[in-house]
C-alpha cells in the first residue's frame, strides 16, 4: 500500500490520546469551487489510513475535521463544530502531513512531516 500524498493525524489534547472516530474530508480548490477528493474517519491511532490520491497537482487544498461528531460521541459539546485547514500544495514531490491538536475549546495545527 502506498502512502497518500496528504495525510492527517488528530490528537485530543484534553485527554492526551489520539482522537478516534473523527470524520475528515479532503477537498481541492478548482475554478468552480471545492471538489471532494476523499472522505475518511480517524482510526484508533487518530489517523486516516487512506486519505486521497498518491499524487496530487500543485494547488489549494482543504481538510475539514467534523469535531462536533467526535465530541458528541464523548458526550461533550464543542465550541468549534468543525475545523477547516486550507493550505497550498506547492511541491508535487513532497509529502504533506496536516495534524490537528484538538480540545473542546481550542485547536492548533502545523505542517507535519
Amino acid at each position: 500500500m502506498t502512502r497518500s500524498h496528504i495525510t492527517s493525524h488528530v490528537l485530543d489534547a484534553a485527554t492526551g490520546t489520539p482522537a478516534s472516530g473523527v470524520p475528515v474530508r479532503l477537498e481541492q480548490r478548482g475554478v468552480d469551487g471545492w471538489r471532494t477528493l476523499a472522505d475518511g474517519v480517524t482510526d484508533a491511532d487518530g489517523r486516516v489510513s487512506s486519505f486521497g490520491p498518491e499524487a496530487l497537482p500543485a494547488g489549494r487544498y482543504r481538510v475539514t475535521f467534523d469535531t462536533e461528531t467526535y465530541f458528541a460521541s464523548l458526550g461533550k459539546t464543542a465550541f468549534y463544530p468543525e475545523v477547516q485547514i486550507v493550505f497550498t500544495l506547492a511541491d508535487v514531490d513532497a509529502h504533506y502531513h496536516v495534524p490537528l491538536l484538538l480540545s473542546p475549546f481550542a485547536y492548533s495545527t502545523y505542517r507535519g512531516s
